[in-house]
């Protein structure tokens, strides 16, 4: 697991930067931004609270088409074409038409970051605190950019709205342990005897088990189902982490500032998947912001595209809602294993997933570099340098 390295005490120095860009908060959606800003020529500054790839928040696996169109396969791990799903009733095997690979989060976030690095990018530990409209207020001062983003979660710390904190916000949680081990098989559990509404899983990651409980509803706790899990697949419950999961989508433009990943609530409901999503926001987040800083696009017009874009989204996230909706009443009846079971049909389990890589298609990340190819071409046709 991660080791804290953030500075502390006097190696704390104020932060006092000029920059074009800001991006606050350094996991999945803040790196794939800043990726989509190498080479545009701006001074972008990224802060975070942790150490890039420090903290993990997640069971770390996305589908594998996704890892290969970033160019991320350095820091897969296992890959799985079929995946195993228990009730207390039955257990299905679901053959996907395309596969999931868990992978590193801090050799993945290393990569990204090295994607992204052009020179012009720099990196700073702060923890932020607030914002009055352009300038970040930060525990190492404030910060002023005329682009600014918010990638640091579900507590959307840039936003000025009413914060509504958990149990009471739209958010599922989760909880999982890496107990050293191997396995062979990824797996969920959707059993009231760990949660009784949601899921539980085991990702296995090379030399390690991702073992884990995620509820749909936030006033349960997961932390003894988790630990029960981890003894009754004879695993010692260590190495502990977990986070508050959005399960509604939020404005992905307020004030002035863009929000994507957690923050915007591009989490897809019912899976709780929010990598895949939070490289894909992140992407046409980055997009918008390059078009700004080329001169493409003024940044008004940019607010008012990835608005678009994130609620154009929004009928296929409510459809999800509402699955996780009815799975939850359905727990744990014999209706619900018999869904389940419906999946061991080949081609209906493959329409279905097809389906849902849809919502947010690895082909996306392609698009954006011909698009930067078009741009460019267009720069040299007009006498512009490239």
């Amino acid at each position: 697991m991660p080791v804290r390295a953030t500075t502390r005490g006097a190696a704390r120095t104020p932060l006092e930067r000029d920059c074009d860009v800001l991006v606050c908060g350094a996991s999945f959606a803040g790196l794939a931004i800043a990726r989509e800003l190498a080479g545009a020529g701006a001074r972008v500054l990224m802060i975070d609270r942790y150490e890039i790839g420090e903290r993990q928040t997640s069971a770390c696996a996305m589908p594998t088409r996704w890892l290969s169109a970033m160019d991320l396969q350095s820091s897969h791990r296992q890959t799985f074409d079929e995946l195993v799903v228990h009730t207390p009733f039955h257990t299905s095997r679901w053959s996907l038409p395309w596969s999931f690979s868990t992978f590193d989060y801090r050799e993945l976030c290393a990569l990204m970051w090295d994607h992204a690095d052009d020179g012009e990018l720099e990196f700073e530990t702060a923890t932020v605190t607030g914002r009055d409209g352009s300038t970040v207020h930060t525990d190492r001062g404030s910060l002023t950019a005329p682009l600014v983003v918010d990638g640091l979660g579900w507590r959307r710390v840039l936003s000025n709205q009413t914060t509504i904190q958990p149990p009471d916000a739209r958010l599922s949680r989760g909880l999982e342990v890496h107990p050293p081990g191997r396995g062979e098989e990824m797996e969920l559990w959707v059993d009231p005897r760990y949660v009784r509404a949601g899921y539980s899983w085991s990702f296995p990651a090379e030399d390690e088990l991702r073992v884990g409980v995620g509820s749909f509803w936030p006033s349960d706790h997961v932390k003894e189902p988790t630990v029960r899990l981890a003894g009754d697949l004879g695993l010692p419950a260590e190495g502990y982490q977990g986070n508050w999961i959005p399960h509604q989508l939020r404005p992905a433009v307020e004030d002035g500032v863009f929000f994507a990943g957690d923050s915007a609530g591009h989490c897809l409901p019912l899976t709780a998947e929010g990598i895949r999503t939070a490289l894909y926001f992140g992407l046409a987040c980055g997009r918008e912001l390059r078009a700004v800083l080329e001169g493409r696009r003024s940044r008004e017009l940019a607010l008012a595209r990835y608005g678009a874009f994130s609620a154009a989204h929004t009928r296929k996230f409510a459809w999800m809602l509402r699955a996780q909706q009815a799975a939850g009443r359905l727990t744990p009846s014999r209706s619900l294993t018999a869904v389940i079971h419906l999946f061991e049909n080949r081609r209906l389990c493959g329409w279905v997933f097809d389906q849902y890589l849809a919502i947010a298609p690895p082909t996306f990340v392609a698009e954006g570099a011909r698009a930067l190819t078009r741009s460019r071409l267009a720069a040299v046709s007009a006498g512009a340098p490239a």
